[in-house]
């Protein structure tokens, strides 16, 4: 199940029990949690066992919930696993955001979804590693997907230009420029509000990506850093919106990073039309959904094949 699909699903659920007060849910009891599972030496206790089981009752899953969040629990062990493997990593900050749209999205407060998740035996911060895990667990898939260019280059110019009636699709391609006013992580709380109106300044200046690097050398622990071309599809997901809704010439708001305080600068924006524009389309559109999700099944299958799972 996608990101996607699996909050959608318990996104329904969670409403209905935010506006029954809860009818029908238990929470499970926190007190005495033992071992349940050991995978590849990461345990499983009985109290992440129980909290699982209360998301699955508020997705509206039905059979063994006890046996489906056991199941689910040692695949996201070994997805986290992988994901190390990988050096791919979500931040709070990401886990956060997405927390706060998925409430705001369906109406809520954070407080309010808190509230809703802690009393239903899920718990907020259950929930957010979930969260944490599906984000970067899509990542990790995805770039499996991409390189085992199920899809080539000619055939998803082709699907391409079927679903547009013949005419090749185009995207923006930008060029980017990113300013990082660096802050040590020791040193954060102390100076990161004065790092962060360093970058405002900077950035109220910012005119083109010509003379970045000598507005720079007169300030302390500064990086520009020279992106090179990048289709609006290849984008992160964290700067995409700022980069989109920013003009030619101009930078994106200051954003707060765990290097410090950042911002892009737009050099240069143009519509582009080729090749490499409609595979990129095709595969961010959900053009082979299919082959993804038998991808995903496959590799959660061979890291289950190559796991030491013990269950008590």
């Amino acid at each position: 199940m996608t990101l996607r699909s699996s909050l959608h699903s318990a996104l329904f659920a969670l409403i209905c029990a935010f506006a029954v007060g809860f009818a029908g849910v238990s929470s499970p009891q926190a007190a005495g949690s033992d071992i349940k599972v050991i995978v590849n030496k990461v345990p499983i206790t009985s109290l992440d066992v129980s909290q699982r089981t209360a998301f699955l009752k508020l997705r509206r899953e039905k059979g063994s919930l006890s046996a489906m969040a056991t199941e689910e629990l040692i695949d996201e062990a070994l997805k986290r696993a992988e994901m190390r493997r990988l050096g791919i990593s979500i931040s709070d900050k990401e886990v956060n955001i997405a927390f706060g749209k998925f409430a705001s999205n369906n109406k809520m407060k954070v407080p309010q979804l808190e509230q809703v998740l802690n009393q239903s035996g899920v718990t907020a911060k259950h929930f957010k590693e979930y969260i944490r895990m599906q984000m970067g667990w899509g990542r990790a898939v995805g770039s499996r997907f991409q390189a085992t260019g199920r899809v080539s280059e000619q055939q998803a110019v082709r699907k391409m230009m079927e679903q547009g009636g013949g005419t090749k699709p185009s995207a923006t391609e930008y060029l980017l420029q990113q300013v990082i006013f660096v802050v040590p992580a020791a040193k954060r709380g102390a100076i990161l509000g004065a790092r962060k109106r360093e970058a405002e300044a900077m950035r109220s200046r910012f005119s083109g990506c010509e003379n970045t690097i000598t507005f720079a050398k007169g300030l302390k622990d500064v990086t520009v850093r020279n992106l090179g071309r990048v289709l609006a599809p290849e984008l992160p997901p964290e700067w995409a919106d700022a980069v989109k809704n920013t003009q030619q010439g101009s930078a994106t708001p200051v954003r707060e990073t765990d290097r410090g305080v950042e911002f892009i600068g737009i050099c240069r924006a143009k519509e582009v039309s080729d090749d490499k524009v409609a595979t990129l389309l095709f595969k961010s559109g959900g053009g082979d959904t299919k082959g993804a999700e038998e991808l995903d099944k496959k590799y959660v299958q061979e890291l289950r094949d190559k796991a030491q799972i013990i269950k008590r």
